[in-house]
């Protein structure tokens, strides 16, 4: 894995750094470890690092470093060796497709010149990698999507998405943790709450996660619903 590294100062008290790579899954996951390798050993000036699918922002205390010797201290961190890497967390989600559900499942079939049987075959039976949270708390991007699916946003985003809404955008796919405004393309939804303030982590979902999207249907899915609504009581 031959990734290259770009470190570029953003201001003051920070520090971005840009990973490249052929394959775009390959900066996913050496950005997953160079933000282990922060996690393991933080250099006590570091505020925070936020990460992204390709780049790092590091935050840091500019009465304590310059982005110089922060950008020293990131090359010379000891990265967890790949094998260490994908011993990552499977999280299987349960998903009713389709209907009411996912609303644009018949967009996305269409539009990849498929059946919507088979986009939700090919969306199940892919294994992804949480990539980075982002956009709101708790909200997941995940990849790589099969290319067939892949769908770009709705020119203008609903004003309502509901909580779990399973969509797809360009080449990811995600699930809203909340009930916001969305322009990804719905085609399921999971009975999981993906965002709980009283839990800690309050993500369910973490960068490096693995994740699988089991299809359900309807009685399964009311069934699980109403399990989680007791066990909140």
């Amino acid at each position: 894995m031959i990734v290259s590294l770009r470190y570029v100062p953003a201001g003051e008290c920070a520090l971005m750094i840009y990973a490249h790579a052929e394959n775009p899954e390959e900066c996913a996951a050496h950005l997953r470890g160079m933000l282990a390798a922060l996690d393991a050993a933080p250099p006590p000036y570091l505020v925070d690092a936020i990460p992204t699918s390709d780049s790092i922002l590091l935050l840091y205390d500019p009465l304590r470093t310059t982005g110089a010797e922060m950008e020293t201290y990131v090359s010379r961190l000891a990265l967890p060796a790949p094998a260490e890497q994908s011993a990552s967390r499977l999280i299987e989600l349960p998903v009713l497709y389709g209907g009411e559900a996912g609303v644009d499942l018949g967009r996305v079939a269409a539009m990849a010149g498929i059946e919507e049987a088979e986009v939700v075959w090919l969306h199940a039976s892919t294994e992804y990698i949480v990539r980075f949270l982002g956009f709101m708390p708790g909200f997941p991007y995940l990849g790589p999507l099969p290319v067939p699916l892949q769908t770009p946003r709705h020119e203008t985003p609903r004003t309502v998405v509901p909580a779990g809404s399973v969509a797809i955008a360009e080449d990811q796919t995600s699930i809203y943790p909340v009930t916001s405004p969305g322009g990804w393309n719905l085609i399921g939804r999971t009975p999981w709450r993906l965002f709980d303030v009283h839990e800690n982590p309050p993500s369910l979902l973490l960068p490096g996660d693995r994740v699988r999207f089991n299809p359900v249907d309807e009685a399964e899915y009311s069934r699980i619903h109403f399990e989680i609504l007791a066990d909140r009581r």
